[in-house]
């Protein structure tokens, strides 16, 4: 290969629910939310294997940029493979704000038990991590993107 030569290798983005295949789709860059922060992958990774946290799952093919809401679970990164098994994957533009913050003022209910406490807990961040997502993706297409 001379200098002049680049190789342009995708990743392929997998993501499964207990349900379905949500996403089987070529990437250029996926990024994903762990546990303990974010993880970014572009082709030719490292095998990794991570506990994901609640949040924004990204992707980016050329320009575009696609984000679902990722409910915990775990990812795997083997090759240019990225394998994600999560309980819930939302796309974006499929997230109601006005249920999510239903949700969310539920959760912000005084709890009763330290049960109750911890579920009314997990509850806000997953609330919030998808009022984030939401925001971001209404700003996109005001912004003329998707």
């Amino acid at each position: 290969m001379s200098q002049g030569e680049t190789i342009h290798r995708t990743l392929r983005c997998v993501v499964v629910t207990p349900e379905r295949a949500v996403l089987d789709e070529a990437a250029d860059f996926v990024a994903v939310p762990l546990y303990d922060g974010e993880a970014g992958m572009l082709p030719g990774r490292l095998p990794l294997i991570g506990r994901l946290g609640y949040g924004e799952l990204r992707y980016r093919r050329g320009k575009a940029e696609h984000r679902y809401y990722v409910d915990g679970g775990f990812v795997q990164v083997r090759g240019d493979v990225v394998t994600v098994l999560t309980a819930r994957a939302i796309p974006a533009a499929a997230i109601k704000p006005e249920a999510v913050q239903e949700a969310l003022a539920a959760a912000l209910q005084p709890a009763l038990t330290a049960e109750q406490q911890e579920a009314h807990q997990k509850d806000q961040e997953r609330a919030r991590a998808q009022l984030r997502i939401a925001a971001k993706e209404s700003d996109d297409v005001a912004a003329g993107g998707h």
